[in-house]
């Protein structure tokens, strides 16, 4: 029987995997894994503002990181090219969090728990938290997913359509930002954007359509939550890290598999 703390671990990874596979798709489709980048690291700077003020760490985290999103797609286009822009935004928004949390807290603060994730220090009431996000995200997705796909393949075609491909980018922004907000607990800053593009990448060799994408990029996901536990419980290594090694590990499978059917057929 598993303790407690693996069970929660277990449920908290699950339910971030299940939102970040499917979403992932679209971050992977769009070319947008900087963007990713940026508004998870601007994460950090949303802990920063939840010590300061005292409330919530997901309230701060999303806060900065829907303003990050916002920020970035209103700048894109005046001057700078977009992946400066985002170089910029991503890594000064992290220099200045990490700056900003030694000023807002005067206690000793466990920084690596918010960069890394501290998974199996998941209570009741993160879990909670987790699923709520999870379950807002995929709302998002399966709601929106034909708009968002035809925008995704053809901003011409969608306004054609009668859809504005700029609300869908603003879906899209919300969606990754709650999921940075609830996840970063679970698998930390620095390596949600990982778990949003490594599953997604996996995916993409061994499936035929979109649909067929989503759903293996959600089931890689899972499987990489358990994995990752399982290793890190058995050679006592970073949970966080251990879970995205296995990722990597099933992407590595995942080409060989796409490249040996290429050759097949």
């Amino acid at each position: 029987m598993l303790d407690d703390f693996l069970t929660r671990a277990c449920l908290a990874g699950i339910g971030v995997a299940l939102a970040a596979g499917p979403l992932g798709c679209f971050v992977v489709w769009r070319r947008i894994a900087y963007f990713g980048d940026a508004t998870a690291h601007a994460a950090i700077l949303g802990v920063a503002i939840s010590l300061a003020f005292s409330m919530s760490i997901v309230i701060g985290v999303l806060a900065a990181a829907v303003a990050m999103a916002v920020a970035v797609s209103t700048l894109s286009g005046r001057g700078l090219a977009m992946d400066t822009l985002l170089g910029v935004a991503s890594h000064g928004s992290l220099a200045v969090g990490l700056v900003a949390v030694a000023v807002a807290s005067p206690r000793a603060i466990d920084v690596e728990a918010y960069l890394f994730g501290e998974i199996l220090a998941v209570t009741r009431g993160d879990l909670a938290v987790i699923w709520g996000g999870a379950a807002v995200v995929l709302g998002l997705v399966v709601w929106r997913w034909p708009a968002l796909l035809t925008a995704t393949l053809s901003p011409e075609l969608a306004r054609g359509g009668g859809i504005d491909p700029q609300r869908e980018q603003l879906i899209l922004t919300i969606a990754i930002a709650v999921l940075v907000a609830v996840s970063i607990k679970v698998v930390g800053a620095l390596l949600i954007t990982a778990m949003l593009i490594i599953p997604a990448a996996a995916a993409r060799p061994v499936s035929g359509t979109p649909e067929r994408m989503a759903a293996a990029a959600a089931l890689i996901a899972v499987a990489s939550v358990f994995a990752g536990l399982a290793a890190s419980w058995r050679w006592d290594t970073p949970t966080g890290p251990s879970i995205v090694t296995l990722a990597v590990l099933f992407f590595a499978v995942s080409c060989s598999l796409g490249a040996l059917r290429r050759k097949a057929g």
